[in-house]
């Protein structure tokens, strides 16, 4: 009898996220019981790209999750969540072209750790996100010009609040010695891109453009490669995490 592959990860010491093969996700929380005791250790084997592509997006879901909840606690909300609007969109289109910017960059940089480390399918899965992701900050600076606004003096001068710590954490972790976070990070950003809904932004100017319509820079290339990257993504993950765990059994 063949039973299906099923990966699990350990989040924040507390919630185990399982995946199946099948496509099954769902959340088992690590109180201590018999029950789930094994889902408190490390998962070794091999995997399958739909498995570890369920516990990326589960990871993503389970962070919105405990978002909304804190936000439910102090009843408070995002600015994202509040009326769209012509200013807000700019500081969107803005904060897309600093993001885009540092992308290519950092996947280039994580690529070359993984090539000093042995790991070649590592760095060509991220040499070939990094000329899939070049120019794309690009698209921000045409939304800027179809609104009629001076694109490149507005991202020289403005960098929003909420996008400067994600600059950071991304430079940070394409940095470590083991940098496949920054390969987790970009699937993140993808996904999330791909994703989110993007309401008609209200006060926009209408026209042949359909930059200028709602639909941020990137989103449209972002939602053509979803899949693919899912799939591309896994493969080169689940490698990259055998490998680590290989590696801390027998350190």
């Amino acid at each position: 009898m063949i039973h299906p592959v099923t990966e699990w990860v350990r989040i924040a010491g507390e919630t185990a996220i399982i995946a199946r093969e099948s496509g099954e996700v769902w959340f088992h929380a690590l109180d201590g019981r018999e029950a789930g005791a094994a889902f408190a250790e490390r998962m070794t084997g091999g995997g399958a790209p739909v498995s570890t592509t369920g516990l990326l997006d589960g990871a993503i879901s389970l962070a919105f999750e405990q978002t909304d909840s804190r936000f439910e606690q102090t009843d408070s909300r995002p600015a994202a969540q509040e009326s769209p609007n012509l200013l807000r969109y700019i500081y969107a289109l803005a904060g897309a072209y600093h993001t885009a910017k540092d992308t290519p960059r950092n996947l280039l940089r994580a690529a070359e750790r993984f090539k000093e480390i042995g790991r070649p399918e590592v760095t060509a899965y991220l040499e070939m996100r990094a000329l899939e992701e070049s120019g794309h900050e690009r698209l921000a600076l045409k939304d800027l010009r179809a609104l009629g606004l001076p694109a490149e003096r507005i991202v020289a001068n403005l960098v929003p609040a909420g996008i400067k710590p994600l600059c950071d954490l991304f430079d940070r972790f394409c940095f470590e010695d083991y940098p496949i976070e920054c390969v987790g990070f970009s699937y993140c950003s993808e996904r999330i891109a791909a994703l989110k809904p993007q309401p008609r932004q209200r006060g926009l100017p209408r026209g042949g453009d359909d930059r200028v319509r709602g639909e941020p820079a990137g989103r449209r290339s972002h939602q053509r490669r979803a899949s693919d990257l899912r799939d591309r993504l896994a493969d080169g993950l689940r490698a990259a995490a055998r490998e680590r765990q290989i590696g801390s059994r027998d350190s």
